[in-house]
């Protein structure tokens, strides 16, 4: 089988979650999809391209999904379930039927409303790709959604949830000697990349790790600030990393921070990350988006704040109370357990796995 994606990448962690979980079933599988190759899943066999603007993605959502070569395809993203669908097509003129899954992770309309780019005729052109990918996965043999609230219109649909692989975390270890906040993933200004800066700017004495590709728009930005006298000392940026490598840096961290903006499409969603803070046994520091904030106040894994001051009076609070910072961890080990991904994935592995068996032609 194939998963395909024009948008991601080979890095990305809910690829590398699903190959794993197809690879436990038995399953061959490829992946076809952007960046460096060597960061692929090591289950899977990768071939990567280069990223490149919106033109080169539109054409790698359109030629990717007719290199692969498996009889079932999965789409990681909304440009290339359109393109997975074209190939479909293409195929089924050669006599070769192909089952088409299509993983829907996010709410790729409210999520267009995020990003600065997504304006003038360039917004508009990737608000007709969006449109494209939801139909298309309307119409897969099977959709995969990552959360509940996501096309629930749609019968074939299977809830794979963003929670912990604990297969890809190092588990929880001791905090080490120096106080140490922690970041893993998209890295941009609305998912609190200055206010992560801010805070640790005004809590001396911390340091901060992030891992993840700094978005175009606020790069220059960043490696300004980072170059800066006090943070130059205590921030360290990693850069994009696969899963398994990335998470190696939870070893001996303190807190995982989760710093996200009031945006329409992280109002609904919970970010994969908070599960896996929990799983690694790290205190939380998140901003009031509705749901992750009762998975934080609920569990006393961590505190609320409502900016980046509110973070760094946290950082400093547990930095002078040991014994106080010692009971909140405490409870992020004890939360961690709920919200791992076995049964999600098993699930998905499963269903993935009957369709290559029996590849059908939903929606035809």
């Amino acid at each position: 089988m194939s998963i395909v994606t024009s948008g991601h990448d080979v890095a990305d962690a809910r690829l590398h979650r699903e190959v794993a979980a197809l690879s436990r079933r038995g399953l061959e599988v490829e992946v076809l999809g952007l960046g460096q190759a060597a960061a692929g899943p090591p289950e899977a066999s990768t071939r990567s391209w280069r990223r490149g603007g919106g033109l080169r993605r539109s054409w790698h959502a359109l030629t990717l999904p007719l290199r692969a070569r498996g009889d079932v395809l999965v789409a990681l993203d909304p440009d290339s379930a359109a393109g997975v669908w074209l190939a479909r097509g293409l195929r089924r003129l050669t006599g070769r039927r192909i089952a088409v899954v299509t993983d829907v992770h996010e709410d790729y309309e409210l999520l267009l409303q995020d990003r600065p780019w997504a304006s003038g005729v360039r917004g508009a052109l990737a608000s007709v790709w969006a449109r494209l990918g939801i139909r298309a996965a309307q119409r897969a043999d099977l959709l995969v959604v990552a959360d509940q609230h996501l096309m629930t219109d749609v019968e074939r649909r299977l809830v794979v949830r963003n929670l912990a692989d604990t297969s890809m975390l190092p588990g929880p270890t001791a905090p080490g000697p120096t106080p140490r906040a922690l970041y893993i993933g998209d890295l941009r200004r609305s998912r609190g990349l200055f206010a992560m800066l801010d805070a640790v700017e005004a809590a001396p004495g911390w340091e901060l790790d992030l891992v993840g590709p700094i978005a175009p728009a606020d790069r220059e930005e960043f490696l300004e600030r980072l170059a800066s006298p006090v943070l130059a000392e205590c921030v360290r940026w990693h850069g994009r990393q696969p899963p398994r490598e990335a998470w190696t840096l939870a070893r001996g961290a303190w807190v995982g921070l989760l710093l996200l903006d009031q945006t329409p499409a992280f109002r609904d969603a919970i970010p994969s990350k908070l599960y896996e803070y929990l799983a690694c046994g790290l205190a939380v520091v998140a901003t009031d988006l509705p749901r992750s904030a009762r998975v934080v106040r609920e569990s006393a894994a961590g505190v609320v704040v409502d900016d980046a001051a509110g973070a760094a009076e946290a950082l400093r609070t547990w930095q002078a109370d040991l014994g106080g910072f010692s009971r909140v961890r405490d409870a992020a080990v004890a939360a961690g357990g709920a919200y791992v991904a076995e049964d999600d994935l098993s699930a998905f592995a499963d269903a993935v796995a009957a369709l290559v068996k029996t590849p059908v032609a939903a929606g035809v």
